[in-house]
């Protein structure tokens, strides 16, 4: 185990599986007692075990995102178990292709709802927490190179992600007199549960007409030559969990193989 994040605590939203629970896992071997959150409770506690069983600190919480009393009750299970919590991330994300033209209201307004709203309401708990311990901790999002570039069929989940960015500069300035930093990581196309589902989501909108096809032409473009892995990503959640990065804020880092380059 490392020490990078020795005694610090650790929330991490949609962490049951993907680049979350790669998170969970890798913060506790450096030290963090850590707090899975998921809208899946058996899946929360399954990840927790699975820490523990590797022999560090975890607990978990049900809680969907865009809802503030579940958000602040998971924040008190973390708070219970371990007395404080240091650090955020907002990694729920939501996403339900549809070609431009078709898109509804319900489709926007669900996207939007779990990848900008629960955003802000995970910014906002955690915020009040921190303070009432004393002010010093860190807020980091989950953005997405979606959040740069528009794209036909998803471009509910596009503005969202670009309004994980917008939140994250305003975030930023608003919780800086509280000693509290706030920065997005954008990753480009990572295989997980969400690009499967992606996949399956595509080809039923005549989108993609292979299993696979659709990671294969988003891909296409990478500079590193291959999509990305959970693992890929966790090298920089770390960076931003910990004290290397305590002098940043407002910023997102582009974290996509050499995919857009902004």
């Amino acid at each position: 185990m490392g020490i990078r994040l020795e005694g610090k605590t650790i929330g991490i939203t949609g962490a049951a599986s993907g680049m979350g629970l790669a998170f969970a896992h890798r913060f506790a071997d450096e030290g963090a007692n850590v707090l899975i959150v998921d809208l899946d409770r058996g899946a929360a506690e399954a990840a927790a075990k699975s820490i523990i069983a590797a022999g560090g600190n975890a607990v978990s919480a049900q809680a969907n995102v865009t809802d503030r009393g579940q958000i602040r009750a998971a924040v008190q299970v973390a708070v219970a178990a371990f007395g404080r919590i240091d650090i955020w991330f907002n990694n729920a994300g939501l996403n339900r292709p549809m070609s431009f033209i078709d898109i509804t209201e319900e489709n926007w307004s669900s996207i939007m709802d779990v990848n900008a709203l629960g955003v802000l309401i995970g910014t906002q708990e955690i915020a009040k927490q921190i303070e009432a311990q004393g002010g010093g901790g860190k807020v980091i999002n989950t953005s997405s190179i979606s959040g740069r570039v528009g794209d036909a069929n998803t471009a509910p989940y596009c503005a969202a992600k670009s309004a994980v960015i917008s939140l994250t500069q305003s975030a930023a300035k608003a919780l800086a007199p509280k000693d509290i930093t706030v920065n997005a990581f954008a990753p480009g196309v990572v295989a997980t549960p969400l690009w499967t589902k992606l996949d399956e989501d595509l080809m039923s909108i005549g989108a993609s007409s292979a299993p696979g096809e659709a990671m294969k032409n988003f891909s296409s473009d990478i500079l590193r030559g291959r999509a990305a892995e959970a693992e890929d990503i966790v090298g920089t959640a770390l960076f931003l969990a910990s004290e290397d990065s305590n002098y940043m804020t407002g910023q997102v880092i582009m974290i996509d193989g050499g995919m857009v380059l902004v």
